[in-house]
């Protein structure tokens, strides 16, 4: 449901450098020492770099996908717990996160990184496409930030991070509706919990501009290079982004080192939108 990453060996993370995309050593700093966390659309993307790095940062995590195969590696990778479901079927949500409450022995965290795309016109959008769409990208972060609360007030610091879009703040084009009302709905519900949170617990939102993951891999076309994708000249930095480059802002938001910051929107995209 979310799309590749970096990745962790010799005890130091593989991090991708930003302008040649070759990668360079560094040290994890444990920013994540003893936090336990809760990951979704870990199999790939953007969710499997957040928990490549996560892990890397010292944290203990419970991971979440649909994609049984490639989230049980991810798990033996890095350690993390996986449950493979499906979250369109939002019934079992309370007992999963309770379950993975008592497996890590409480909660610090939860980030909806889990998500899916939709393309299409208003005239072209029937009751199947909208369900998917919204199911995945709001409603489930909904239950699960729901199910996560009771554990996440009893702990310090606690955070939660939704992994919403650019086209939440600006949409792509005239085939962006479903998918824009259904990230834009996470944005507002982000604000409105992080308001209904305050102070106990911190509720932020991600906003990625196009990152080269299997989900939106097909926007930037059959280029030698992403960064030669005519999507990818809205940007003002020229080039797509990185599944790492998203996984560091949203790191920065699941620690304490944004102790600070709870109802804002964050925008990783590359200059699309100045937000």
């Amino acid at each position: 449901m979310s799309g590749g990453g970096n990745g962790i060996a010799g005890g130091l993370v593989r991090r991708e450098a930003m302008a040649t995309g070759s990668t360079e050593p560094v040290s994890p700093s444990g920013r994540m020492a003893g936090r336990r966390v809760i990951i979704t659309g870990a199999a790939s993307g953007i969710g499997l770099a957040v928990a490549e790095l996560l892990t890397a940062e010292g944290a203990r995590t419970v991971l979440i996908d649909r994609s049984r195969s490639e989230l049980e590696a991810v798990g033996a990778r890095t350690g993390g717990i996986p449950v493979v479901h499906d979250l369109l079927d939002v019934t079992p949500l309370p007992s999963i996160v309770a379950r993975a409450a008592d497996d890590l022995g409480g909660l610090d965290g939860l980030i909806n990184c889990a998500g899916v795309e939709a393309a299409e016109l208003i005239t072209e959008v029937d009751q199947s496409s909208w369900n998917r769409t919204l199911g995945v990208n709001l409603v489930a972060p909904f239950f699960l930030c729901q199910a996560a609360v009771p554990y996440l007030v009893r702990v310090e610091n606690a955070s939660i991070v939704n992994v919403a879009s650019g086209a939440a703040l600006l949409p792509t084009g005239p085939t962006s509706t479903v998918y824009a009302a259904s990230k834009g709905g996470l944005l507002s519900f982000t604000k409105a919990l992080a308001m209904e949170l305050a102070p106990k617990v911190r509720v932020n939102a991600v906003c990625p501009g196009i990152p080269d993951t299997p989900m939106v891999r097909h926007l930037l076309g059959d280029h030698s290079s992403p960064d030669d994708a005519p999507a990818v000249a809205r940007y003002a930095l020229g080039r797509a982004g990185r599944p790492a480059e998203i996984a560091a802002a949203i790191l920065f938001l699941a620690s304490v080192q944004s102790s600070f910051v709870t109802g804002s929107t964050l925008a990783v995209d590359g200059g699309r939108v100045f937000h």
